[in-house]
């Protein structure tokens, strides 16, 4: 009769791994909602030395409880792609190439713009005197992909503060 040695308790994983550390060890944690529909998963962004490191869903989130749909589970990509598009193009009236400008430029046009046909449009008072503050050439129309609060301040934002009475927000498809 032969004897075999004592086999010691095999470990699940090689004294390599056992060396190697989270990726998210000493990462800033910050409490989102994924941009995609109006579900509004909440999210976990991580985030190291002001870089995105990684997105995951948050396991305290009553409606997710830290899964993600597909899309959702895509907003890591979605903000770290490469090929992701930085600058505004912009085609001036009449001209016949499109130009490079920058996201703040951008931003002051639609501004001054928005201004400018508020301004025009608006009407402070009715024929009997009546206070209005209304515009009527500028409307709005909210998408399924914002939620609830999206919607919510851009509602006040139109209506209350810039005047405009067509606001609309579609319903989740």
């Amino acid at each position: 009769m032969f004897s075999l040695p004592v086999a010691t308790k095999p470990q699940p994983f090689s004294p390599q791994t056992a060396e190697k550390a989270s990726r998210l060890r000493g990462a800033t944690v910050t409490e989102g909602v994924c941009p995609y529909c109006a579900v509004g998963c909440g999210q976990l962004i991580y985030t190291k030395g002001g870089q995105l490191i990684d997105i995951e869903g948050d396991p305290r989130s009553p409606i997710s409880e830290g899964t993600l749909c597909p899309k959702g589970a895509n907003t890591f990509q979605l903000s770290t792609n490469p090929h992701r598009v930085r600058n505004v193009l912009y085609r001036a009236p009449y001209a016949d190439k499109w130009e490079t400008k920058p996201l703040n430029w951008a931003l002051d046009q639609i501004a001054r713009r928005v201004k400018a046909a508020r301004d025009a449009g608006l009407v402070t008072r009715n024929a009997d005197g009546r206070l209005l503050n209304s515009v009527k050439t500028i409307g709005t129309l909210g998408g399924a992909t914002l939620d609830i609060e999206e919607n919510y301040l851009i509602k006040k934002l139109f209506t209350g503060g810039l005047g405009v009475l067509s606001v609309e927000n579609q319903a989740r498809i």
